[in-house]
């Protein structure tokens, strides 16, 4: 009756055993250390990085406790005094190409890394690490988008041969002045129909003229979806660009209307971080002069007005204009190829519909002259390729060539398509968690947990006797199977999501209380102990799987609206539930059969209760239990 099969068992003791595996990691915490990687495809990470890097620590008389490379990094395992000094060796040797940052990993041995058991992530509040809140400069990017339209303005001017006066920007308006009145009322339905949307026929600026000059404004609706966008934009570019630190699960969310929040768990290298989330990379389509007079005194530190100096890669010098034609904005792809005719690696750029016109009617009005692609990346803007405009290209297809090789076209493609910040950002705040008040709240909250445990197992045993020492066994293996779902899942943990598993503690408990009192009724009643404990079990499932069907509803309403701490929580909250419902009907049911199951003429239960004698009409044999 109350038998489980042998694979059953069997099925049950390998769960249990590869949970222990899964959850051993968590067991040995993290350790300082260095982490060398790159964010160029040009540039690897081998077995030659690692000796130069041996011979950087042994020269500063650092001592290491082991490096290996994984995920495309070099990670060096220093001590907690030693990471400061280790950094900076480590990057005057290697030099630019290389991202040399301190970080932290796990501490546990290499078997358990090669059977992907990894300790689950935590939080910045019990890892440690820096967190930033940004203010998007809405005030640039309002600038930024200015100009695009300034830029349209200008085209669609040149395009109708209509004369105007330079376009000043006043607040959020553009002023394009005419000659006279003619040109105005001749630019005025060209330039409504350019600002109006195809599809919903309303205008983008709103217009108006004051004598000659035609004075375009921006609505209040417009300034909304731009600030609403820079923020987005920001927010994916950020995402891209903190992957090359390696920090596992990092935060990255609107706060209010103009600022980000960003949270790297386990970073403790706050100059590396605030350079890598303030990279920048686009792309700009210039003009280039070629006046010899002109670039003489650009050379000799005479930049005429409107133009900057600038060079390729060979040093070699352009005079290029500071309008910008184009700008990474319009580019929907960039890859890498190899030219058919010439073999020479090249990036291909795909562009919008927007830059596929201005694209086409820039080279088809600049035939014979020398168009500049200028690449800014970190504040630094290098000239990639000078191309000499031969005849129009339309189609929205580009090419740049130029390419020392196929690693330098996979970075050029590479940053490309990673895009720019619609905005610069400002750090209004910056903290650093430091691993120790990680770990006063890791202990914090494992005290509060194995303190809670033992409590309600001690409670258990008093109350239910043996079936509370099953009870109790069977809440160790949901503690056991939690941890283990989490580590390999690699979800994060946080301190929320410490409250969730004490949370699932107490329904787990609960769980096994509705069944032991289901077996105490059965046995008031009058049925025998092994009656008594089938239907206990099979009684109790309908009242445990609808009160955890209910939780878990909540739980997944809470995963799926919540956001930060508590969707930290509401993760924890569900994988709970299911482990819960799991140990305390599949094991807890286990080990009572094991005990008791195999026992024919079963005549006493430890379950902490007195009930009236049960008569067998079978043998007539009075059987007492307690």
């Amino acid at each position: 009756m109350n038998r489980y099969p042998l694979w059953k068992y069997l099925l049950i003791a390998l769960t249990l055993a590869v949970a222990a595996i899964y959850a051993l990691p968590n067991l040995y915490g993290v350790t300082p250390a260095i982490q060398i990687s790159t964010n160029r495809q040009s540039v690897v990470i081998n077995q030659e990085t690692e000796r130069r890097v041996a011979q950087a620590l042994q020269e500063a008389n650092i001592k290491t406790d082991g490096m290996f490379i994984a995920g495309g990094s070099l990670k060096v395992r220093v001590s907690d005094a030693d990471k400061i000094n280790a950094r900076d060796a480590i990057d005057n040797v290697l030099g630019e190409g290389y991202i040399v940052a301190q970080n932290q990993i796990a501490n546990s041995p290499d078997w358990l890394a090669k059977i992907g058991a990894n300790p689950m992530f935590l939080g910045l509040d019990l890892r440690g690490g820096v967190h930033f809140t940004m203010q998007v400069d809405m005030k640039a990017a309002l600038e930024k988008a200015l100009d695009r339209n300034a830029g349209d303005v200008r085209r669609t001017l040149r395009e109708q041969k209509i004369r105007s006066g330079t376009i000043r920007k006043s607040g959020n308006s553009l002023l394009v002045p005419f000659q006279d009145q003619a040109d105005l009322d001749k630019a005025y339905p060209e330039l409504q129909k350019l600002f109006t949307d195809n599809m919903t026929g309303q205008p983008s600026l709103e217009m108006s003229s004051e004598g000659n000059t035609l004075k375009l404004t921006l609505p209040e609706q417009q300034l909304n979806q731009i600030r609403k966008k820079a923020v987005e934009q920001n927010i994916t570019t950020l995402h891209k660009r903190v992957n090359e630190l390696g920090t596992a699960e990092p935060v990255i969310q609107q706060a209010g209307a103009d600022r980000i929040v960003v949270q790297l768990p386990g970073m403790t290298d706050t100059a590396k971080a605030k350079d890598i989330i303030g990279r920048t990379a686009t792309l700009e389509v210039r003009m280039v002069s070629e006046d010899l007079d002109l670039i003489q005194q650009a050379v000799g530190g005479n930049v005429p007005e409107g133009y900057e100096l600038l060079s390729d890669k060979d040093g070699n010098p352009y005079l290029v204009s500071k309008q910008v034609e184009l700008t990474g904005d319009n580019i929907n792809a960039a890859q890498s190829a190899i030219d058919e005719e010439s073999k020479r690696p090249t990036v291909n750029l795909s562009l919008d519909s927007v830059g596929t016109t201005v694209f086409a009617d820039l080279t088809a009005a600049n035939r014979g002259k020398i168009m500049a692609m200028v690449l800014i990346d970190q504040g630094k803007s290098e000239v990639i390729t000078a191309p000499r405009i031969q005849e129009p290209i339309p189609g929205g297809r580009v090419r740049i060539t130029g390419m020392a090789g196929t690693a330098e076209a996979n970075d050029v493609a590479l940053l490309l398509g990673a895009g720019s910040l619609a905005a610069p950002m400002d750090i209004i705040e910056e903290r650093t968690i430091g691993p120790s008040l990680g770990a006063e709240n890791i202990t914090k909250g494992v005290n509060s947990t194995v303190w809670g445990f033992a409590v309600v197992a001690v409670f258990m045993v008093i109350y239910y006797r043996l079936f509370g020492i099953f009870s109790a066994l069977a809440l160790s293996a949901n503690l056991l199977f939690l941890f283990a779902i989490l580590s390999a899942l690699q979800a994060t943990l946080t301190l929320p999501g410490i409250a969730a598993i004490a949370l699932t503690l107490g329904m787990a408990i609960d769980s096994n209380v509705l069944i032991n009192e289901r077996i105490r009724e059965e046995l008031r009643a009058g049925k025998k102990p092994q009656v008594a404990i089938k239907e206990g079990y099979d009684h109790a499932w309908d009242t445990i799987l609808d009160s955890n069907l209910t939780s878990l509803i909540a739980g997944i309403a809470l995963l799926v609206f919540g956001s930060g701490p508590v969707r930290g929580f509401a993760i924890v909250h569900c994988l709970g539930i299911m482990t819960s419902i799991y140990s305390s009907v599949v094991v807890s049911r286990a080990l009572v059969n094991l005990w008791y199951g195999r026992r024919r003429k079963l005549t006493r239960i430890s379950i902490g209760v007195h009930y009236p004698p049960v008569i067998d009409r079978d043998d007539n044999v009075a059987l007492e239990k307690e």
